[in-house]
């Protein structure tokens, strides 16, 4: 199953960015592509969201269980949509200087094996400038660094 990794280091606190991401009702504010979100349920540790994104004339939506373990990690599982599979990790880390390390990781598969060699590239581009929204709304959010920033949820 082909997979994207990204390891980024930004000047907020893994509380910090571990909110910042669990806000799913947010998404359509910030996150290209997303068209509307419904959290269909929510407590301290688990999420059912679904998700519709689009872009021109196509619209495709998902349902996802959102897995929370704050401040350190949030797991995304797949439950339905049009792809076979779409799953992402993302873990927060606090730095000993100040700010935090994110590690995300997302697999996906497509229902068709040919499509999946021709989307593969595109869906890697996307989820790198998805990664880069997350990183622009935290500095919309919180600031230049963490010392003025504040937590949203």
């Amino acid at each position: 199953m082909p997979g994207i990794r990204e390891q980024r280091t930004v000047p907020y606190s893994a509380a910090q960015m571990f909110d910042l991401v669990a806000d799913v009702a947010r998404y359509r504010e910030f996150l290209p592509w997303v068209v509307a979100t419904r959290v269909r349920s929510n407590s301290d540790s688990e999420m059912v969201a679904d998700m519709v994104v689009g872009f021109k004339n196509l619209r495709e939506s998902f349902t996802s269980r959102v897995l929370k373990r704050r401040p350190d990690e949030i797991e995304v599982i797949y439950v339905d949509g049009p792809l076979r599979d779409l799953d992402n990790v993302w873990r927060f880390a606090d730095l000993p200087d100040g700010g935090c390390r994110i590690d995300f990781d997302v697999q996906f598969s497509f229902r068709n094996r040919v499509f999946e060699a021709l989307a593969g590239q595109y869906f890697d581009r996307a989820f790198r400038k998805m990664v880069e929204a997350f990183e622009a709304r935290a500095h919309a959010l919180y600031g230049n660094n963490s010392s003025s920033a504040h937590s949203v949820a």
